[in-house]
Parts: structure tokens; C-alpha cells; sequence
């Protein structure tokens, strides 16, 4: 019986994880697989460290190169993260004519149209289903089992960092600060959590989803980012009382010669399915054609979540030599040469409801002021709330939007601050819900 032999490099919180599944759970995946998923090798810099698992005598490394240019290792998992050590040595794998499995998904939305040309240049596969959503099978679904379909929205919470602060807001009316300390206590949250608060982590998801989705390029670039770090626990207070929740969502859609793709806190209502989602779990919804909307979620991180993930493409590739295939299914859900680059639709373009918050003095004419604005602007109101006690001589006055173009909103709310009877910047929220899945 062939054994497939893989190596792993890097062996932090994922890799040590990986490495457990691969040797405790060896007899299962030989079971499943046909033959032994032999681990040959894991590099990285600290081999000393005691990681609670017992490695077979010669498996642990300092030196990468042993990895990358032993001919017996079929499969390579890249575990460090970052983008330039990663770059290298997956560029080296792919050279070398190995197949490579990422979790990096920083790396593949900055550089992955290079990486996945590389791979298929060497006729060898760059697996990379633990990028995002860790043990939800995302990648997976959207290469495989939706290839029926044409792919027209997706949204999704893809940070569990940002989930569970959010879930602490309003479920205890914790402020922000609180729930991020407590986040960083718990480890959901990193020291300098900046990645997950302000949205970048949840964009580089984004990124790879997209171009998944409908067959283009991965742009980053062009991702509009706003993270969580304004949102407070009266915002969440008024959203529960019209019917809605706060979540950081990623936003995709097709719009025929363009798409759209953004990530900022959103207003849904109770109604949709991830309204209910919460704590540190990831979830995201698919719609297409022919399936209609589809849901999964799960655990987005964490060593298991994620190891379970990477482990999981080793097999699929493994499953591939065995049989003597090559590369089946298409990196990127497409053939290459019918991915095509496409324009991100700018903000200013977008059309959508919109949750104002204004602190303004308290004293008439001050509603037909700030309403008077937005009618000149084009902004039609659904519904008007002066609610919550005065505060320094102020009180919240919170708007609900018809149809609204973001262009006209900025300078709406470029005007409006600058009445003297606004004390402090307008908070804007958007909103997605059933009636604003057009763009007009």
C-alpha cells in the first residue's frame, strides 16, 4: 500500500494542530483514504518547545529546505503565515513540482493570481479551503458543489473576533473596549487586534470569495474596509428596537459588469439567518439560481477548526495520486482562461438603506434643518425617532433611509455636521435587508 508523504512547515497553533490529526487520527484518515497519509516532516525555527505531542524520531526540523527538496514528500503545507517566508518557500514547493496547502489567506488575496498561475503552470494543486471560514467548507462548496450555478450574492460574518465583541455589545451592552479586552482575555482577540476590529482580515476572506464566486480576479485592493470600533451599545439598542442586528458582514454581488464587494458593520434584520449568529462562530450565505440561498457555518478558527481543514485538502490531493489524476477541478472554480479581471463597484455607486444617528441640539427647526439636507440630496426618510435622554444639551436623533446613493449620503452628511446645532459626527450604518437587493 503507497504511502503519500507530506510535510508540514510551520508548527504554531494550526500546524501543531495538523500534525495532531495526522498522527492521532491516522487509522481514520488511512480508512477513509485508501492508503497511510504519512507525515514525514515538520520544519520550523522551535523544535524544542513542548507542544503536547509526541513526534516520531526524525520528523521535527529546523532546515525548510528538507521539506521542499526530499522527493518523497508529495504534499506541502504552508503553516508559517505572513507574506514573504510563505511567498518563497510555496513558490519553491510549486517549483519543485509538489502539491501545497495553505491556510494563508493574507497571502493568497495579495498575491494569490500569481501563486495559483504558478500552480497551474506545474500542473500541481494550491489547496487553500482553511483560508477562510477554517472548518466551513466554503472553498469547497463554491468549486464544487454549486458549479451549476450562477453565483449572484454572498454575505457573511467571516471573523469570529469581531462576532463575539459585537455579541457582547448586545447581548450584555458592553462598550466596545470592554469587549475587546475581554475578547483578548478569553484569546479570541490578538494584542494588536487591528486585523480583526478594523475589518482587514474579514476583506482578505472577501477577496478570495469573490473571485470564486464569479470567475474574476482576487482584488483586494478595491475591497472597501470599515471595522467595529465606532459602533456602540446605543446603536445596537436602536437597531433591536426597529428590528435589526449589527454584525461585520462581507458583502458580494454580481452586477453584471461589475461586483460588488465591501465589508463594514451592517444592520439585518431578525429574520435573516445570520442575525443569529453569534459568539466566535463564522457563517455565511450563498445565493444562487438554481440552489436558491444557502447557509453554513462553524468554527472560522481556532487550532482544530483549521487543522480539520488543511488535513482535509491533504486528502483530497492524496486521493488524486492514488488514482493517478491530475489536477481535476479548476484553482480558482474557473478555467483559466476564462477568469476575467472586473471593476469593484465604488462606493459612491452604491445604492441602499441607511441608519443615521445625530447628537443635535434640542430646539425647533432643528428636524426640518437636517431632513432638509437630505431631501435636497435626494434622500427620502422611512421613518424619523428622537429618542434617549439629553445628554451635554443634546439628544439622538436616528433616521431610517428609503433607497439611498452613498455619493449623495456623504455630501448630505458633509453638510448637516457642519449646522451648529450638530454636536458631534453623524453615525452611518448601513442596511441590508430584503428590499434593497437592487440596485435601483
Amino acid at each position: 500500500m503507497e504511502a503519500i508523504n507530506v510535510g508540514l512547515l510551520g508548527c504554531g497553533t494550526v500546524g501543531a494542530g495538523a500534525a495532531k490529526l495526522l498522527l492521532q487520527n491516522a487509522r481514520v484518515i488511512q480508512a477513509r483514504l485508501g492508503a497511510p497519509l504519512n507525515l514525514k516532516y515538520v520544519a520550523d525555527l522551535d523544535i524544542e518547545t513542548d507542544r503536547g505531542i509526541k513526534f516520531p524520531d526524525g520528523v521535527l526540523t529546523t532546515d525548510a529546505q528538507q521539506v521542499i527538496q526530499d522527493p518523497e514528500v508529495r504534499i506541502v503545507a504552508e503553516l508559517i503565515g505572513g507574506q514573504t517566508v510563505a511567498k518563497d518557500l510555496i513558490m519553491q514547493a510549486l517549483d519543485q513540482g509538489k502539491h501545497v496547502v495553505t491556510a494563508n489567506k493574507a497571502l493568497l488575496a495579495k498575491h494569490g493570481n500569481a501563486l495559483l498561475e504558478k500552480a497551474a503552470s506545474k500542473n500541481v494543486v494550491l489547496a487553500y479551503e482553511a483560508s477562510v471560514g477554517g472548518c466551513m467548507p466554503i472553498i469547497k462548496t463554491m468549486r464544487e458543489a454549486l458549479v451549476a450555478n450562477r453565483v449572484n450574492a454572498m454575505s457573511g460574518i467571516l471573523n469570529g473576533t469581531c462576532n463575539y465583541i459585537l455579541s457582547k455589545i448586545t447581548d450584555e451592552g458592553s462598550e466596545y473596549e470592554g469587549a475587546l479586552a475581554e475578547a483578548q482575555t478569553e484569546g479570541y482577540a490578538e494584542a494588536d487586534p487591528t486585523l480583526d476590529v478594523e475589518g482587514l482580515d474579514t476583506a482578505h476572506k472577501l477577496a478570495i470569495l469573490t473571485a470564486l464566486a464569479y470567475g474574476v480576479e482576487i482584488n483586494l485592493d478595491d475591497i472597501f474596509v470599515e471595522g467595529i470600533s465606532k459602533i456602540t451599545p446605543l446603536d445596537i439598542e436602536f437597531a433591536n428596537q426597529f428590528g435589526y442586528r449589527i454584525k461585520l458582514l462581507a458583502i458580494s454581488k454580481d452586477r453584471g459588469d461589475a461586483v460588488e464587494s465591501r465589508v463594514h458593520p451592517t444592520m439585518i434584520p431578525f429574520d435573516n439567518l445570520l442575525s443569529s449568529v453569534n459568539g466566535t462562530l463564522n457563517a455565511i450565505t450563498v445565493s444562487g439560481d438554481a440552489v436558491g440561498d444557502i447557509q453554513l457555518n462553524g468554527h472560522g478558527a481556532g487550532m482544530m477548526p483549521t487543522a480539520s481543514a488543511v488535513v482535509a485538502d491533504m486528502v483530497d490531493i492524496a486521493r488524486d495520486l492514488l488514482s493517478g489524476a491530475k489536477p481535476r477541478i479548476p484553482l480558482l472554480a474557473f478555467q483559466p482562461d476564462r477568469i476575467r479581471p472586473a471593476r469593484v463597484l465604488s462606493m459612491d455607486e452604491l445604492q441602499t438603506h441607511y441608519y443615521f444617528r445625530f447628537a443635535a441640539v434640542d430646539r425647533p427647526g432643528v428636524l426640518s434643518k437636517i431632513s432638509g439636507i437630505l431631501g435636497k440630496h435626494g434622500i427620502s426618510l422611512k421613518s424619523v425617532h428622537q429618542k434617549g435622554r439629553k445628554s451635554h444639551g443634546s439628544v439622538p436623533l436616528v433616521m431610517l433611509t428609503h433607497h439611498a446613493r452613498e455619493k449623495d449620503v456623504k455630501k448630505a452628511l458633509k453638510e448637516i455636521v457642519a449646522l451648529d446645532v450638530v454636536t458631534t459626527e453623524p453615525v452611518l450604518i448601513r442596511i441590508e435587508d430584503k428590499n434593497n437587493t437592487d440596485q435601483g
